[in-house]
């Protein structure tokens, strides 16, 4: 609550209502005494130290594969070892003197080394070639590394390894979904949220797409569209994320508003896919559309029913629009292979309406990038009807105004029944 934006409006507002006499400036003051003083923030020495130490990991780096034919093996381990222990070391020294990014960067640059060690043990002494159980032990010991020093770049360096690790099982066995990846990921985001740390949050946000992607575009599922699947994924990523920011605890506020913004965001690029994918302006899959894997569904309906839980909890009205907006883009899925044979109008007015209900949900909860997610969603929507291949284009030009005229309407109407305040 407390971050940097937040004071400087803070202060912003004191100033102004010291001189509009709202308050006294012996009230204004004890306000400023009683914040508690801001964290240090990445200076200019701060960022060319980082630069510095960049430059320095890549040139080591560059020294040793230059030489590395010429460098006997336990050399070449020894090397790699040196790196990390100095790494440490730095990062430690770093820590002790208040100097907590350029630590944070020292753990995740002897993660990376740790991962260069993993890799030159298996080529020199010609161990399997499972690259995939690699990655996974180049992932545990970055989160090893980030439980024991508080890094963020270290949890970085461990998710990133981890998505490499989930696409690689998934290529390998495209049957089923990888599990396992899962397990992982819930790790990482009792690490964000033990953190209380906004970094951290967003690096488990994202980390939870790239699980998606690969999923449904390598599931074989006799011809069903990614897109189908990747908005079950969005809507539970939504939906929980609204449900753990209901909770009580600042830290889950803070965890859950993070996903819930991805998510938001992944539910507007999923809604412009649906169109664009489906009415073959691009082609994802060949054969006739089928059904979504029960697992999918489920995962898209608990979504749904997390942000009806989270707005039964937090009594806002937004947030049932957003449960609402996320139903939609669902629901539009089995549409489409309803209506095959022509346009698909009822998926169209589905998916303009959910993401009409994100921007009027952004708007009533105060949300600006669940506000940005819906005006993104409308403009892909919009423009995936205008330049699809099939139909007529006059009619999407009559669909398209007859949806403005219906939208003018409920705008209207909404003007009248909110009050001047709230408009």
């Amino acid at each position: 609550m407390f971050d940097k934006t937040y004071r400087q409006r803070l202060e912003a507002d004191l100033t102004q209502w010291e001189a509009d006499g709202v308050i006294a400036p012996a009230a204004a003051s004890s306000i400023r005494h009683a914040l508690p003083p801001l964290s240090a923030g990445i200076n200019i020495s701060v960022v060319v130290g980082i630069v510095g130490g960049l430059l320095i990991a890549a040139a080591f780096l560059a020294f040793v594969a230059a030489h590395w034919t010429e460098i006997a093996r336990l050399a070449r381990f020894a090397i790699l070892l040196a790196g990390m222990v100095v790494a440490g070391g730095l990062g430690a020294w770093f820590a002790s003197t208040g100097r907590t990014v350029l630590a944070d960067l020292c753990a995740g640059i002897g993660a990376i080394i740790f991962g260069a060690g993993i890799a030159l043990v298996g080529q020199m002494y010609h161990l399997g070639d499972d690259f995939a159980g690699g990655m996974l032990l180049w992932s545990t010991g970055a989160f090893a590394a980030a439980l024991l020093t508080g890094s963020r770049g270290a949890l970085a360096v461990g998710l990133a390894a981890a998505c490499i690790w989930t696409c690689m099982r998934l290529y390998d066995a495209p049957d089923s979904p990888h599990l396992p990846f899962v397990g992982l990921w819930l790790i990482a985001a009792a690490i964000a949220f033990a953190w209380n740390s906004s970094v951290a949050a967003h690096l488990v946000a994202v980390a939870a797409i790239p699980w998606w992607i690969a999923t449904s575009l390598r599931l074989d599922l006799d011809g069903a569209q990614p897109s189908f699947i990747l908005a079950n994924g969005a809507a539970l990523l939504f939906g929980a994320g609204l449900a753990i920011a209901a909770a009580p605890s600042p830290r889950a506020q803070r965890l859950g508003s993070v996903l819930s913004i991805y998510g938001a965001l992944s539910l507007a690029v999923v809604a412009f896919l649906e169109v664009t994918t489906v009415d073959d302006l691009f082609r994802l899959r060949t054969s006739a559309l089928a059904g979504q894997p029960p697992w999918a569904v489920t995962c898209g309906v608990a979504g749904v029913v997390l942000a009806l839980l989270s707005a039964g909890l937090t009594r806002r009205t937004g947030e049932i629009l957003a449960a609402c907006s996320i139903g939609l883009v669902l629901v539009a899925a089995p549409i489409w292979p309803a209506e095959a044979a022509g346009e698909s109008w009822f998926a169209y007015a589905a998916l303009l309406c959910a993401m009409l209900g994100l921007v009027v949900s952004g708007v009533l909860d105060d949300v600006r990038p669940r506000i940005v997610a819906g005006w993104l969603g409308i403009a892909g929507v919009i423009g995936g009807i205008t330049w699809a291949v099939k139909g007529s284009l006059l009619r999407r030009s009559a669909f398209l105004a007859l949806a403005g005229i219906i939208a003018v309407v409920f705008a209207s109407a909404l003007n009248r029944a909110l009050p001047r305040a709230g408009r």
